[in-house]
């Protein structure tokens, strides 16, 4: 069922947005010449899917200058991937975690000066030195030196950590992204405590935006209150799992809802996205949420889910491969089990497109340089797709 709403952001915000949510028809597989198969999207467009590797529980991958790729799996390991998407070999000396839940190892990117430095940010989930039952998630930076078979993380520092450490095993977001003015932002999931995300005094349920080192930028719009407040972007956020800059330099987050109510949001410095007072989705005890439309003071999605795709991994299309998904939103879905496509319009009005189905969790999407999409799906066994157009 289509879902429309028409409604405006906070008087900040420039942007009418749209929200919407599709179920779409039932996508196709067939074998497809040499290894892999095809899949035909809801509405007709025909992908070729190339298997390149296998993995258990992968979490998030990042493409490096010379072609070849690092992959993060939540249990701690890194793989560094030839170009043709084969393991080449582990990289040591990453953080030590604990897979609880939704903790462990989470995402890798590259610093912008990484051809000259060789450093990377690595988000994992901690535990509390003083209590086993508290835990956060915490951004490292650290350099990479790679080799022909792997590589080694040396001269690793925290430059992050979430406040507060909180007991349970879920909610940390630990998405990362730099900017084209050259910052680091970071999701901050509220860790399933609901309040978190509208106290200040926490950075739990918000966007976090520092400078490169770790240290706050004094533009940023809460740097006056001090303390958690001055590294907030955005607040009223629940679980962020997807978070990526578009060519034209607008930043996109996508977020778990409760049960439903998924969102896309486009994020505006400042702005309050409403959680937990507003959802277009509901408490799993079947207790209501007030919808973004009764709460006009909050911030609406762009577009929002209902059923939930539950999405994971973002990616905004900027390659010239798949020329009709140019500035297109990729969304990896969990319950879903599909590569949602999203379109975007000038305005920031936004709509499901497309979906694209195999039966699997789709855990990362990733654009390759030469403009294919690289999906890893989720769980043990899970594998990396190379989707190109069909031939």
């Amino acid at each position: 069922m289509l879902h429309l709403k028409s409604t405006a952001l906070a008087a900040a915000a420039p942007v009418l947005v749209l929200a919407a949510c599709a179920s779409p028809a039932t996508d196709t597989i067939k074998p497809a010449a040499g290894a892999g198969f095809h899949i035909t999207g809801s509405s007709g467009t025909a992908l070729q899917a190339e298997e390149l590797e296998t993995f258990d529980s992968p979490w998030a991958m990042a493409f490096l200058p010379d072609g070849r790729a690092l992959v993060t799996l939540q249990t701690g390991t890194i793989w560094l991937l030839k170009a043709d998407g084969t393991k080449a070999g582990q990289v040591t000396g990453g953080p030590g975690v604990e897979a609880k839940g939704q903790g462990g190892l989470g995402d890798i990117i590259l610093h912008p000066d990484f051809a000259t430095t060789g450093q990377v940010y690595i988000s994992y989930v901690e535990r509390d030195a003083a209590n086993e039952d508290l835990s956060g998630a915490a951004v490292a930076l650290a350099t990479l030196e790679l080799a022909e078979t792997g590589g080694i993380l040396r001269d690793q520092s925290v430059i992050w950590r979430q406040f507060a450490s909180v007991p349970g095993n879920g909610h940390y977001g630990h998405r990362l992204a730099i900017s084209p003015d050259r910052h680091l932002f970071i999701t901050s999931g509220e860790r399933q405590k609901f309040t978190p995300a509208q106290d200040m005094g926490s950075t739990l349920g918000k966007v976090v935006r520092l400078n490169l080192d770790g240290s706050v930028p004094a533009d940023n719009p809460f740097v006056g209150e001090g303390g958690p407040a001055a590294e907030v972007w955005t607040l009223g956020h629940r679980n962020p799992l997807g978070i990526a800059f578009a060519a034209d330099g607008k930043l996109w987050v996508h977020e778990m809802g409760p049960k439903h109510g998924d969102e896309l949001n486009l994020i505006v410095s400042g702005q309050n996205y409403g959680y937990p007072e507003v959802s277009n989705g509901d408490h799993y005890d079947g207790r209501e949420i007030p919808d973004h439309a009764t709460r006009p003071e909050f911030a609406a999605p762009a577009a929002y889910w209902v059923p939930a795709i539950s999405p994971a991994g973002l990616d905004i299309y900027d390659g010239s491969l798949f020329s009709a998904w140019q500035g297109n939103a990729l969304i990896g879905g969990l319950s879903s089990k599909a590569l949602v496509r999203v379109v975007i319009q000038p305005d920031g009005r936004a709509g499901e497109a497309e979906r694209y189905t195999w039966g699997k969790r789709v855990r990362e999407v990733e654009e390759a340089p030469d403009g294919s999409v690289y999906v890893l799906e989720d769980e043990d066994g899970a594998r990396l797709l190379r989707l190109t157009p069909a031939r």
